[in-house]
């Protein structure tokens, strides 16, 4: 207990951790080791995991499959420069991601986190219509309560008003913000729901390089789900109106609503498309960005007749062979079986949360289950508790949700389950 309080002391009083406040941090615990769906705590208390790490650990933890690869590939490298060099692991992830992906999208650039990622897509729209002489399409249309990544480029198409605008106003480019589309993933999408983007476009396409959203599920701003029809509808006026579409499937990608994109739901292909997150099923920090041959080769036969990025780790060996692995042993697990399962098991057991007097909503997509607040939720209380409940549960905002690994056995999920009932009733009382 000893080493464990100097542990503390030394984080709490040197190490910044996300979103956190260093004159007063959110309670830290210290974990010693995890596996399965279950993260072990120095002072011996375990905990089911409903938060994947921020929806990456699918497989869950210590998975034998992932290991053996981050071994047999560390015994060949490591890690070696990919400029001027390739290598097998490189291959055969890029054929596995285009083999998945939405028709037509076959051309892969890889990149080191998931903000990273959305950079390279923004970068790819802007050399894009560069290379086609029209110089003067800088800006992006983004959705209000959207959420792409921290970095500059990502946080100036996140939500206007939750995000960081306010905090690097005058730094971050301004772009076009449209309303979010309605809740609700079986609503019928109407006209007026595009209304808004109809009118933007048409008075301002020669301006708008690209159209960027996250497919079906809008992640960090809220947890909203909305109508494939919507999204459906987004590609229509991206093609009548001549601007590229990019979907962030960051948090979407490998099967998390029920299909292996979420694009799948609405049957479209995107432009550009960004993947991160699951990839390597939590074992390495990666991502990639996927674009059609048009955009590619675009870019390539002209200004510069290079896209201008490249990241010292990009297509790390170690990274890419995990995230190979890692897709491999999705296709062989009956995904599609145990995210139907998840979402089975979060419904039956959430949908009591909806009668609690401070509870404004309850909503279920393939392995993501939300308990939406009428208020914030308090963090540190509601980790606490949770903690002691044996649960690992992150609120944020007003939402209780859990996102938890595709393996995590019926009775721990309706434990996380019974612990989120647990928080809301003590919150409405």
């Amino acid at each position: 207990m000893r080493e464990t309080k100097k542990l503390l002391d030394f984080d709490r009083e040197h190490i910044w951790h996300p979103y956190t406040s260093m004159l007063d941090p959110l309670p830290v615990y210290p974990v010693k080791w995890a596996r399965g769906v279950r993260i072990y705590l120095e002072d011996g208390r375990s905990l089911v995991d409903g938060m994947s790490s921020w929806w990456c650990m699918i497989h869950g933890y210590n998975n034998p499959v992932l290991k053996q690869a981050l071994a047999e590939q560390s015994e060949k490298m490591s890690h070696v420069m990919f400029g001027g060099f390739t290598h097998e692991p490189a291959v055969d992830l890029a054929r596995r991601l285009i083999g998945f992906a939405p028709e037509g999208l076959n051309r892969v650039f890889f990149s080191d986190s998931g903000s990273v990622s959305v950079e390279v897509a923004l970068k790819m729209a802007l050399q894009y219509w560069q290379g086609k002489g029209s110089e003067a399409r800088k800006k992006f249309v983004a959705l209000s309560k959207g959420y792409h990544g921290d970095t500059f480029g990502a946080m100036s198409v996140c939500d206007p008003v939750t995000g960081m605008h306010g905090t690097f106003k005058g730094f971050l480019p301004a772009n076009y913000f449209i309303s979010a589309p309605p809740a609700g993933f079986e609503r019928t999408c109407t006209e007026e729901d595009l209304a808004e983007l109809k009118e933007l476009l048409e008075n301002s396409a020669e301006s708008i390089a690209a159209v960027i959203l996250e497919p079906i599920v809008q992640g960090a701003g809220g947890m909203r789900f909305y109508s494939p029809q919507y999204l459906a509808g987004v590609r229509e006026l991206c093609n009548e109106y001549g601007v590229l579409l990019i979907a962030d499937e960051i948090a979407t990608g490998f099967g998390r609503t029920g299909t292996f994109f979420a694009c799948e739901h609405a049957g479209i292909t995107p432009d550009i498309m960004c993947v991160g997150k699951a990839l390597t099923g939590g074992c390495m920090s990666m991502a990639a960005t996927l674009c059609t041959e048009d955009v590619a080769e675009t870019i390539s036969g002209s200004g510069p007749g290079v896209f201008m990025h490249g990241p010292t780790f990009m297509g790390n060996p170690l990274a890419c062979k995990v995230a190979e692995v890692s897709i491999n042993l999705l296709v062989r697990s009956s995904w599609q079986n145990k995210v139907r399962a998840v979402e089975k098991i979060m419904r039956e057991n959430l949908q009591g949360c909806a009668d609690l007097p401070g509870v404004r909503d309850v909503r279920v997509l393939g392995g993501i289950g939300v308990v939406e607040m009428d208020k914030e939720v308090d963090v540190s209380w509601a980790q606490e508790r949770f903690v002691d409940m044996g649960v690992w549960i992150r609120p944020f905002k007003n939402l209780i949700y859990i996102m938890p690994p595709y393996i995590i056995p019926p009775a721990d999920l309706e434990k996380l389950c019974s612990a989120m009932y647990r928080v809301a009733g003590e919150m409405s009382g």
